[in-house]
Parts: structure tokens; sequence; C-alpha cells
């Protein structure tokens, strides 16, 4: 079992989607008995909220349901239980680092880093308009595709022929 955690600052528009896309493409992938995803913030605010009503909106749009989500903040456990800590932005990922204990032996990232092109960032559409929940979801969607291809392809490398 491949465990995946999804970081964002609130826990309330970019890593819930990226819970939400990774779910959905992992059942079509049928990967979903592999790979379990959650999602956290580096920060408190929200604990226990539903995601942002205008990134609930984008996501249902796109078919994806965030509805059952609740934000929670990133945990020493967390360091335990997850494979790839995946952030969304370079201040997470400095976030995340600062607070992982040596032993870590999972990879801690930018999820961008599994998305074709240049971007390394998905950017925080809290303070915007309907354009950044949209970019959102398209940043998100394509790093969840690339992840899922590099796992199979790693998958298919580690098994014998």
């Amino acid at each position: 079992m491949t465990n995946v955690l999804f970081v964002c600052l609130g826990n309330i528009c970019r890593s819930p989607t990226a819970e939400g896309v990774m779910r959905k493409k992992l059942q079509q992938a049928g990967l979903s008995d592999t790979i379990k995803v959650d999602s956290c913030g580096t920060g408190s605010w929200h604990v226990g909220s539903s995601p942002d009503e205008r990134t609930i909106s984008m996501a249902e749009q796109y078919g994806y349901d965030l509805s059952e989500l609740r934000a929670r903040k990133l945990s020493a456990n967390d360091y335990l239980r997850f494979d790839y800590i995946l952030a969304m932005d370079t201040r997470n990922l400095a976030d995340v680092i600062k607070t992982a204990p040596a032993d870590f032996q999972g990879e801690i990232k930018l999820l961008l880093d599994f998305a074709p092109g240049d971007e390394l960032e998905v950017p925080d559409p809290y303070f915007g308009g309907e354009s950044g929940f949209l970019r959102v979801i398209q940043l998100i969607e394509a790093a969840c595709d690339g992840f899922i291809s590099q796992y199979q392809l790693n998958s298919s490398i580690d098994s014998p022929a």
C-alpha cells in the first residue's frame, strides 16, 4: 500500500482538490486498493471545516466530490503514515521539510514535480476569482496523471517478468 498526503496552507482549497482528483483518478485506473490519499494544511485556521464553497463548486463541475472532506492540520503522525508528502507550493514544502523528523523515509516533493511544464507551484486561489480555482483543477489533474503514470511505470519495473 502506498500512502500519499497532499498539503497546502489551510486545507480548504488546493489540497482537498488534490485529494478528490486523485481519488477519482485512482479509481478510474484501478488503483484505489493500492494507493490511499489524504490531505491537510500546515495551518490550523480551518480545522474541521469543509472545503471552500468555490473549491467544492469547481470540483463538482469537473466530476469530483469533495463533500465529505474536512480540514485538518499536518501532524507528527503523518510522517509515519505517508510515503509521499506532496506540497502545493514552496512555502508549504519548506514547512513540511522543517517539521519532518530526521528519520522520515518517504518523499517530500512539490505536487507539480509530477506535472509537465515549467510551473512549480499550484497557486492559492483563495483571494482570487473563479479563474484561479479553474487553474488549480487543471494543474492538479495534470500532476495526478503524472503521479499515476510514474507509479505504474515504477511498479512494472519493480515487478518480476
